[in-house]
């Protein structure tokens, strides 16, 4: 009996730990989300009036948030795409030949990692006030490019570790040259850890407020313009962007994930 009652204890401590965990989670989420569908008109928006959707009509009218979110999204890209580019021939270039000073190159990568962000950010503001660049939507896309790039390369280096070379020999012995050789044979192996490094850089960009007030100049970004209403109280309608921001991001998880599955299926 008494083992019996110590292992319900422990299950229902273990249930009600996650619960928490979960609540801790999500909670402020859904918060926000609640809060899109709040009728009230007066600041600072907190206080429930009833259930309206007039939030996401005016969103619609507020062009300085959606010019802060278009401004995230092509930042996003911009620095997805030419971190992942850079990151993967880094990586590449790095695992396949031995060169002097690699190991010094090695541990500089993690630099852009491992100090705060506040120094990271005052040292590319001092880079481009030396070299006379003009902050803005440059300045924005070459530090996010900065820091994205570590792990871009930190997830195909994962991949890497497990790579075995000899496929791209017996490739070349088959005739291939090192470019058809990199497109069709390592690239595929690699594409994996290229797409796991290519989403958390678009993530790390989407996110990413300390070091883009510090290059931002007049370009404002989503995390930025929210930032900056915290002062006066955060509107409904960003809570509406937002809510529908969560709403695109589960949908493209739900498409991917439902397309492995397939994949998986039918190669069973």
């Amino acid at each position: 009996m008494k083992k019996n009652s110590r292992l319900r204890i422990k299950k229902i401590s273990g249930v009600l730990f996650c619960i928490l965990v979960y609540l801790f989670l999500f909670l402020p989420i859904v918060v926000i989300i609640v809060n899109s569908f709040n009728a009230t008109t007066t600041k600072p928006y907190l206080s429930w009036k009833g259930f309206s959707l007039s939030w996401y009509v005016k969103l619609w009218k507020n062009q300085s948030l959606l010019q802060s979110f278009a401004n995230t999204m092509l930042i996003a890209a911009i620095s997805t795409v030419s971190s992942t580019v850079i990151g993967t021939f880094a990586a590449v270039g790095m695992y396949r030949y031995k060169f002097k000073g690699k190991n010094i190159i090695d541990a500089l990568l993690y630099i852009p990692v491992v100090i705060p962000e506040i120094v990271l950010g005052i040292s590319l503001l001092t880079l481009f006030a030396t070299i006379r660049i003009p902050r803005g939507l440059i300045t924005l896309c070459l530090a996010h490019i900065t820091f994205c790039i570590p792990f871009v390369i930190f997830n195909i280096r994962a991949r890497l570790a497990g790579y075995d070379i000899s496929i791209e020999e017996a490739s070349m012995d088959l005739g291939a040259n090192r470019i058809t050789t990199f497109f069709r044979i390592t690239l595929p192996v690699l594409a994996p850890g290229i797409a796991g490094g290519a989403l958390l850089a678009f993530t790390l960009s989407i996110d990413d407020v300390i070091i883009s007030y510090f290059v931002n100049g007049q370009t404002k970004t989503y995390p930025l313009k929210v930032m900056e209403s915290i002062k006066s109280g955060v509107s409904p309608d960003v809570n509406a962007l937002s809510a529908l921001i969560l709403i695109g991001t589960i949908a493209v998880v739900v498409l991917t994930q439902s397309n492995l599955f397939k994949h998986k299926t039918s190669k069973e």
